[in-house]
């Protein structure tokens, strides 16, 4: 029997949930490789095969996304399957022609092949795009559990950008899971702010094995979505969360459209910052594909460790990474932050990047005057700690929301920005736990 022969494109998380749940068994398909994109240090690497399964015995390489037409022709692909988010419309079809052109067939896997049922019920929050503030509502929505003292554990979207074979499943309760399973500055970002809480997080490759673990002894599951993807367990509460700064991304963007026509639940966040005429713009762009979800509007309240720092000051602003590069926004928290309490001066930190930071503004052309708080490799932490110091500046600003300096030794001192969020009127999210009966009325 022929089998199609299949190239999975993605970014170390999707990609391989989809290769489990749709390829790894399927005698149909013969998986040839995986290729890369987003995020730096995953191509020349090796799916390995304790993951892959007994189809699979040498594993399965990867490849960077660049060399996908070369690679459509080297192995004579069949198909090529788009398996990573955070991508426009015109993106994905620009993927997709490219694929075309090279010879092969072109594909994308839905939720009925990829979603896991769960046995208990889990409330998932997702995106229209990186950096919404999907982490703000998943702290909000553990707070309100834990006050009326339900049971549950945290879900990650994978992550696993260090050494694949010990992240089939994770588990973090505690600082000293991060450094035992090596975890990266974005990683961290994720992490840190529930550990803080007192929260348990599973996160890793395998996630039937990820639920197993994660289901034990608790009542409910809070899935983190990660960038805009969809979630891999099929939930019994859908939300996701649009951002009132970047109107019209909730139906150009994706998956971030396939969250908003599926959701239960649609937050408008950051309408503190933004206009009543975007607010109303993406009001209008979710009742014409999905009339029936609820319809939440929220702030997103900042605080600073010490804000009187920052006046007068000149300052480095270090944001968090992922929302300022694929996500596609120019600056974040930290700048607002600076500019907020009266900071003399904002240093732009491109003269002094050095390597992988360097080039991070050569691929990242959209970016302000502020510093992405890159970290997959040790290396490249090193290169973010030399390019802090090579800066004269009074003070760090750090929009990450990690204590950066866990990691890397600053010369100067640093104040910390978060956001929380907070409902705005009727109904809110304690409102919604109610009517779908996670809360006792």
């Amino acid at each position: 029997m022929y089998k199609k022969k299949v190239i999975i494109m993605g970014a170390a998380g999707r990609d391989f949930h989809n290769f489990n749940m749709y390829f790894r068994d399927n005698p149909l398909y013969e998986v040839v490789a995986f290729t890369s994109a987003q995020i730096p240090g995953l191509s020349g690497r090796m799916y390995p095969p304790e993951l892959a399964g007994d189809r699979y015995p040498n594993g399965i390489p990867i490849y960077p996304e660049e060399m996908l037409s070369e690679l459509i022709k080297k192995y004579d692909v069949d198909l090529v399957v788009l398996s990573y988010s955070d991508l426009t419309h015109e993106d994905v079809m620009h993927k997709a022609s490219r694929v075309l052109a090279a010879g092969a067939d072109f594909m994308l896997l839905g939720t009925k092949s990829t979603m896991i049922k769960p046995k208990i019920p889990v409330i998932a929050v997702t995106a229209v795009r990186t950096g919404a503030g999907k982490s703000t509502v998943t702290r909000r929505l553990a707070s309100i559990l834990k006050k009326h003292n339900v049971k549950f554990n945290i879900v990650r979207h994978p992550m696993p950008y260090s050494r694949m074979l010990k992240y089939r499943v994770q588990k973090f309760c505690s600082f000293e899971d991060l450094d035992r399973y090596e975890c990266t500055i974005e990683e961290r970002e994720e992490y840190e702010p529930h550990i803080e809480m007192g929260n348990t997080v599973y996160a890793g490759v395998d996630y039937m094995e990820v639920l197993r673990e994660a289901s034990r002894d608790v009542d409910i599951i809070l899935w983190d979505g990660g960038n805009n993807d969809f979630p891999f367990f099929k939930p019994a509460l859908y939300i996701a969360v649009a951002d009132a700064l970047r109107p019209g991304q909730e139906i150009s963007t994706y998956p971030g459209e396939v969250n908003v026509r599926m959701a239960d639940v649609i937050i408008i966040n950051k309408i503190d910052s933004a206009s009543q005429e975007n607010i109303m713009r993406i009001e209008e762009n979710v009742r014409r594909i999905n009339n029936s979800a609820l319809i939440i509007k929220a702030s997103s309240k900042l605080y600073v460790s010490n804000p009187e720092a920052i006046r007068g000051k000149r300052v480095l602003v270090i944001e968090d990474g992922p929302t300022v590069t694929h996500g596609g926004m120019s600056y974040s928290i930290g700048l607002i932050a600076a500019k907020m309490y009266d900071a003399r001066e904002v240093v732009d930190p491109r003269d002094y990047a050095v390597g992988s930071i360097r080039e991070v503004y050569q691929v990242y052309n959209h970016l302000g005057p502020v510093l992405p708080a890159m970290g997959y490799t040790k290396e490249q932490i090193r290169e973010l700690q030399e390019t802090v110091n090579n800066i004269s500046c009074d003070l760090v600003v750090l929009g990450t929301p990690i204590d950066l300096g866990r990691l890397i030794r600053f010369e100067k001192p640093y104040v910390k920005v978060r956001y929380e969020l907070i409902e705005v009127g009727k109904p809110d999210l304690e409102d919604i736990f109610r009517q779908y009966g996670i809360l006792k009325s």
